[in-house]
């Protein structure tokens, strides 16, 4: 069975919340999803870095990569600085990635955006609240 690689970038943080939180999403696609291989890396303050996630993906029998950003919305770094590090002109979400002296698809996926899911977790998040009236 073929592995897919899925690479989930984080912002980064000087506080140590956004780190755990893309980290523990991390192991919890891990878990459920167990045919991808899952790093988490970061834009900045924190590591592993993008990059070092990267060479450590040059490691793995994998056929294609995903480079999944966890962000709301687009923005600086999801239109041009996440790009240049994987290795793609801005706008594009494909490209190549060198892997044991081949070549395998790099997909870039979009970030969360507006999303139904997304909504439920808001209402989840207001009930929560709600409840320690």
């Amino acid at each position: 069975m073929s592995k897919k690689g899925l690479l989930l970038v984080g912002h980064g943080s000087k506080l140590p919340f956004n780190k755990e939180l893309v980290e523990s999403t991390g192991q919890l696609i891990a878990a459920r999803y167990p045919q991808f291989v899952v790093k988490c890396g970061f834009m900045n303050l924190n590591t592993p870095t993008i990059g070092d996630c990267l060479t450590e993906f040059k490691r793995e029998s994998i056929d294609v990569l995903v480079v999944v950003p966890l962000f709301l919305a687009k923005g600086v770094h999801i239109l041009k600085d996440i790009p240049e590090v994987i290795g793609l002109e801005e706008g594009k979400n494909r490209g190549v990635f060198s892997i044991n002296g081949n070549t395998i698809p790099l997909l870039y996926a979009d970030p969360i955006g507006s999303d139904p899911l997304l909504a439920d977790l808001m209402i989840k998040n207001a009930e929560r609240a709600l409840s320690t009236l």
